[in-house]
């Protein structure tokens, strides 16, 4: 017992340094660092090029990349986005750093090459040392990891609560505008934070490296299993959080001693330990109405935010006229037909892909809705879609029910999940909601889609597509129709009584409640609808692939569907579709006409358009929209003055929703 518990407190530690740069970020920036898993990997990764492949000691190694490389890296990323993220809203800073854990790792990759084996050295040396401690067997990777996380603590404690530059740190994270006025740069105080994050995150990569491998996948299973320790610190206690981590890798390692290494249930509940104690620590906080993750910053640095910081996307005279034909209209139509045209001139294989991503461009609604529209940050969908897959492949396969009407009848079954979701989820903090979210989503992948029922060795339940659309040309039309129809209801709902008090909902709560407008009913009514569209287009992904394939909805590859959308556009229908065909066609191009060494270069396009939301939160569509209107404006100035009550009509990429001021303001939310 007493190996299990020293191999649980080598793991703990390791988490337990994890935690802590996510702690220390958080509370000095207001940013939870989605990116960290990607950090770690590539520092990691840079010594493995040091040590390994150049031949260097381990010491000389370690030094160069946790002391020169890490610093480095957090401070380019720091200067180049982090910065721009304190006053930006939750959505924007989440899927930014979500941006930079997609693109970091294959630009890491594109430099020093991917590796075929995984496996990788820690900081002792090989052969390990095997030591007897009260009859328990310790080795010295073990050593070294609670040497490791002693030196952490003691060194930031000493920094933290004795030393001038603790004292800025702590003052930083009061208020960056007093330590300002202080005298005391907030910049040099955030450039040293986010240096020494960095040095952690390259820490935990190195030592948790042999035992789960130095790969991407290995990495965001450690972030994401400190996320557990982060959480139930209530995102800002330090202590807290390196005991609760230090007690979850004791658990999941005393765990194994009782449970069959044969049976596959172990394989699959050991894994999910971590994401239990999230969600256990999440559900305690939200019953006692503690899990308000609060602003970044004090009052005196939102009273006086930039402006620019997360402001309206354009006002337009509350009197403007639309016209019947408008430029964002007309560009949704000539869109559509282009669309509508790939099947026609596209042979087989890129007609395969362009049915896929308008499949998945009808999961990507679900975001439209539950994030657009809804103001709710949601990392699950794509378990939904998984969930949709699922149900519509087992009504077709054990009960002969046709395959289009599974589809749509299956993910009736789906949306009381999404209901019971959204009533535990809906009075949780932005982030605290983010991550519970992504915990289900985990979970479920964890516990629900690898068992041998449905995994069935990689392959699937098998999902046949109809006769009438069994080729890729006819299945991409049927797609679309699908696509349209749901399109063509958001646009109902926007329109609609519902959607009226669901806009209102959604920029402020608060003053939705004096209008006597139920939050709690509005936001449900969207988590029920966006869960039934995901389900759906998980649905029609089965039939592209004719078989509900487990591994496509892996819960990490919905954070970048999610980045791939906001960054061309959370609330725009069109952006959708743009978005899921970007999604598979982009790839494709660059395997088919380009090296090899290249193929990458499409994640990291994906994760760069995430990064660049912190100049530009509404998206690439809306973002054009609004320069086509005020260059339209500025026309129309020009020719006939200055407008007065009938001034220039709004765009048609765009909805005219109330504003705070009482104003109308154009989202993309209108681009049908």
């Amino acid at each position: 017992m007493l190996s299990y518990v020293f191999a649980g407190l080598a793991l703990g530690a390791i988490y337990a340094i994890a935690a802590a740069s996510l702690v220390v970020t958080y509370v000095s920036s207001g940013i939870f660092n989605f990116a960290f898993g990607a950090m770690a990997f590539s520092v990691a990764r840079f010594y493995f090029f040091l040590n390994t492949e150049q031949g260097w000691p381990i010491w000389p190694s370690f030094l160069v990349a946790v002391g020169i490389f890490a610093p480095a890296l957090g401070v380019a990323l720091y200067a180049l986005l982090f910065r721009h993220l304190r006053l930006r809203s939750p959505l924007v800073k989440i899927v930014a750093t979500i941006g930079v854990s997609v693109a970091l790792p294959p630009l890491v990759n594109l430099v020093l090459g991917a590796l075929t084996n995984v496996t990788a050295p820690g900081l002792a040396e090989r052969p390990l040392r095997v030591f007897r401690v009260f009859g328990a067997t310790v080795n010295m990777d073990q050593v070294v990891t609670f040497a490791g996380l002693v030196l952490v603590l003691a060194v930031g404690t000493f920094i933290l609560r004795f030393t001038d530059v603790g004292l800025k740190v702590r003052a930083l994270v009061d208020s960056e505008a007093l330590t300002s006025l202080s005298g005391t740069s907030p910049s040099r105080v955030s450039i040293g934070v986010w240096g020494a994050s960095a040095m952690l995150a390259g820490l935990a990569g190195i030592l948790v490296a042999p035992t789960a491998g130095l790969s991407v996948e290995g990495m965001t299973f450690l972030m994401a299993a400190a996320f557990a320790a982060v959480v139930a610190a209530r995102l800002r206690s330090l202590p807290g959080a390196v005991i609760v981590a230090l007690a979850m890798g004791v658990t999941t390692s005393v765990v194994q001693r009782y449970l069959d290494p044969q049976d596959p249930l172990s394989s699959q509940v050991v894994p999910s330990i971590p994401f239990a104690f999230m969600l256990v620590f999440l559900l305690y906080y939200a019953l006692r109405g503690q899990a308000g993750d609060g602003s970044a910053g004090g009052a005196l640095d939102r009273a006086i935010r930039p402006e620019g910081a997360d402001t309206p996307i354009a006002i337009v005279p509350t009197g403007a006229r639309r016209t019947r034909l408008t430029p964002g209209l007309l560009a949704t139509v000539i869109t559509l037909l282009v669309v509508a045209a790939l099947p026609v001139v596209f042979d087989q294989y890129w007609t395969g892909l362009t049915a896929s991503g308008i499949c998945l461009a009808i999961v990507l609604l679900s975001y439209t809705l539950v994030t657009g529209e809804g103001g709710m940050i949601w990392l699950c969908q794509i378990t939904f879609a998984g969930f949709g897959a699922l149900v519509a492949a087992e009504l077709t396969t054990t009960f002969g029910w046709s395959p289009i009407v599974a589809v749509f009848v299956g993910a009736v079954f789906v949306v009381p999940v999404g209901v019971i979701l959204g009533l535990l989820t809906i009075r949780l903090g932005n982030l605290y909601v983010a991550l519970v979210t992504l915990t289900f989503a985990l979970l479920a992948q964890n516990l629900i889609f690898t068992r041998d029922r449905f995994y069935n060795f990689g392959t699937g339940v098998f999902m046949p597509r109809p006769e009438f659309a069994f080729e890729n040309s006819a299945f991409a039309y049927v797609a679309l129709a699908a696509f349209l129809v749901l399109g063509a209801l958001i646009v109902n709902l926007r329109r609609s009584t519902a959607g009226l008090a669901l806009s209102a909902v959604r920029w402020s709560e608060n003053g939705s409640r004096t209008l006597g407008l139920s939050v709690m009913q509005m936001k449900v009514l969207v988590s029920g609808l966006a869960t039934y569209v995901a389900a759906v287009g998980g649905g029609f992904l089965a039939l592209n692939f004719q078989s509900f394939l487990p591994d496509s909805y892996n819960a990490f590859v919905g954070l970048i569907w999610l980045a791939v959308l906001v960054s061309i556009g959370s609330r725009s229908i069109i952006a959708a579709l743009v978005a899921g065909l970007l999604f598979t066609l982009l790839p494709g191009v660059f395997s088919t006409y380009l090296p090899h060494d290249l193929a990458e270069i499409p994640v990291i396009l994906f994760g760069l358009g995430a990064v660049m939301l912190a100049k530009n939160p509404e998206g690439v569509i809306a973002m054009h929209g609004r320069q086509l209107h005020d260059f339209l404006a500025r026309r129309a100035q020009r020719r006939h003055g200055p407008p007065g009550d009938d001034g220039p009509d709004s765009i048609g990429t765009s909805d005219d929703v109330p504003s705070k001021d009482g104003a109308h303001q154009v989202t993309a939310g209108g681009v049908a």
